[in-house]
């Protein structure tokens, strides 16, 4: 159960690409979901950028995207990743 939210990270970046991205953002909140009852936040950093990229590409209020964005770069400063955080304030 630990790696499922991975998977659904995965199947979200599909689901993107494939110009889903509607059913991609509900794969990442589905992912966030078993995170936070599961409290395992490995992948919390990418779903949070995820999240923050198919807001942006569906047009969303700045605000959601700005605040997916800083939450990637808090989760990547908590896990102490500068790759992960790096690659946010790049995004």
């Amino acid at each position: 159960m630990l790696c499922v939210p991975y998977y659904l990270a995965l199947k979200a970046e599909a689901l993107y690409l494939a110009h889903r991205t509607s059913e991609a953002l509900e794969a990442i909140s589905e992912a966030e979901a078993l995170v936070e009852r599961s409290e395992e936040r490995m992948w919390c950093a990418k779903q949070h950028r995820l999240r923050a990229v198919f807001l942006a590409a569906m047009g969303a209020d700045e605000t959601q995207i700005e605040a997916s964005f800083q939450a990637v770069i808090k989760t990547a400063k908590e896990q102490k990743s500068v790759s992960l955080e790096k690659r946010a304030e790049a995004t």
